[in-house]
């Protein structure tokens, strides 16, 4: 019964609004564009079927009723227009875009790690030498998030695939059992921990979140401003240092773990180091292939656009033998995303076209006219982060809010533009934290049955009322100097 209503609500949204009145200023068509939208989002929030099956599904059918949906009379009664050649070319637009191939080579690095296991290497490293007391031990699972992060747009891969099956085989050893009393001991610090390390580490690059490289698309499309790998990790660096240098230690406060000492911890890191035995070709090219991207990224978005560096390391991956096409073809979670996150720029690239954002932008202007711009600004992006509470999907949340927070504080006069889009990109790797479904892994912690219910709620809000407050107080007048 749940699946069928969560399949009936988006096309019953969709009905709803289309039998709606046109709002005064909106042409038809760009209100019905709007209306297939609306459903469109409602089915990645319920989420009846999978991400990419949604968008693919609306990209369809706007493409199939184009001549309603897409394109204006105008537009059609113009010399040589050709309606299904055009609505075919609109539907694969997102296909084309460059930071939708830069997910995927992402994903590609991703594989790398995980087929070389230099991620776990590292992990286990890190634990081996920094394990020994608990609060040590909690910044050896930051820093690992932290060196893992910037190749890795998959937080629940990174985080939840890498950095948990370490974790969760250090409770155990100090008696420290899920769903019991001895939870605290030493488990529930640790889990906290790394999920909110991921969170961090999420806004601190450009490549370590998916729905990172889906807004800058967005931004891209609906602003005209394009974000650099460089510019995005400059603009959140002095926040993202503040909060990975403080985090296990205000946990340590905030949810003291009783356990203090872990002579195990180093002994057990070091075992599982010798089974992987010495460091192999394979890693030692990887590494290099990835720091090679990375100079790309910073230093040569002049000579190189940035996702033609990303496929050139996944050629050369190919021909070293660090990854084989089969892993490639055989990769579903970066297919799944290519999918999806194509579909879903063509569709929020469509609003734009059709009008939607700028009568959005103009009409929320004036709700907010007479606000100066600073205020402005600080409203839209406290807004824009405290409605995450209503997304289980950072994901569906960019495509529904972020096209629409855009449009409003662009047409605000006086607005800095940049710093704007670079608050409300920056914000979506930590409002993750707010709760057990705010982003990809936490469901992994939560579910762990080392974070009780009660605790991780309180947890989340003081965590992520720390990181919104820090954003706006050192963020934002950092960004405003160094963009």
């Amino acid at each position: 019964m749940k699946h069928r209503i969560s399949l009936f609500l988006p096309l019953l949204i969709t009905l709803v609004l289309l039998f709606l009145p046109t709002p005064e200023g909106l042409a038809p068509y760009a209100w019905r564009f709007f209306a297939v939208f609306a459903g469109a989002i409602v089915g990645l929030i319920l989420e009846p079927l999978p991400g990419a099956v949604v968008g693919l599904t609306a990209v369809v059918i706007i493409t199939l009723g184009s001549e309603w949906l897409l394109f204006s009379p105008e537009q059609q009664a113009a010399p040589h227009f050709n309606l299904p050649g055009m609505s075919f070319k609109w539907a694969v637009s997102g296909f084309s875009n460059s930071t939708v191939w830069l997910i995927f080579s992402a994903f590609m690095f991703a594989a790398g790690y995980e087929k070389t296991r230099f991620g776990r290497r590292l992990a286990l490293l890190l634990v081996k030498y920094l394990g020994r007391r608990t609060l040590t031990l909690g910044y050896a699972i930051a820093f690992a998030d932290l060196l893992l992060a910037p190749f890795t747009p998959s937080n629940t891969a990174r985080s939840g695939g890498t950095l948990y099956p370490i974790i969760s085989n250090l409770p155990p050893l100090y008696g420290s059992k899920p769903n019991d009393p001895s939870a605290r001991l030493i488990g529930s610090y640790l889990m906290w921990v790394a999920i909110t390390a991921t969170c961090i580490t999420s806004s601190m690059f450009l490549s370590a979140l998916a729905p990172n490289l889906l807004a800058l698309a967005l931004v891209k499309n609906l602003v005209g401003i394009t974000i650099s790998w460089g510019t995005w990790f400059l603009a959140f660096l002095p926040l993202g240092i503040l909060l990975l240098l403080t985090l296990p230690l205000l946990a340590y406060w905030l949810y003291p773990p009783g356990v203090k000492e872990n002579a195990e911890v180093p002994r057990w890191a070091e075992s599982e180091l010798a089974k992987l035995g010495k460091l192999s070709r394979k890693e030692i090219l990887l590494l290099v292939f990835v720091c090679m991207a990375l100079l790309c990224w910073i230093f040569a978005t002049a000579f190189i656009e940035p996702a033609v560096a990303g496929l050139m390391v996944v050629v050369l991956m190919l021909l070293s033998g660090v990854l084989d096409w089969s892993d490639i073809t055989g990769n579903k979670p970066a297919w799944n995303t290519f999918v999806w996150f194509a579909t879903l720029v063509t569709l929020a690239a469509g609003l734009s076209d059709v009008g939607f954002i700028a009568w959005l932008g103009k009409l929320g202007a004036q709700m907010l006219g007479g606000i100066p711009p600073v205020q402005a600004t600080l409203a839209l992006v406290l807004a824009f982060y405290l409605l995450h509470y209503l997304f289980a999907s950072t994901t569906a949340h960019t495509t529904a809010l972020l096209p629409a927070v855009l449009a409003i504080g662009v047409a605000i006069p006086g607005i800095n533009v940049m710093v704007f889009c670079l608050l409300l990109v920056t914000s979506l790797g930590i409002m993750g934290i707010i709760t057990p479904y705010g982003t990809g892994p936490s469901p992994i912690y939560y579910g762990s049955g080392y974070l009780p219910t009660a605790d991780y709620w309180r947890l989340g809000t003081i965590f992520g009322a720390i990181f919104l407050v820090l954003l706006l107080v050192i963020g934002y007048p950092w960004m405003l100097m160094v963009v």
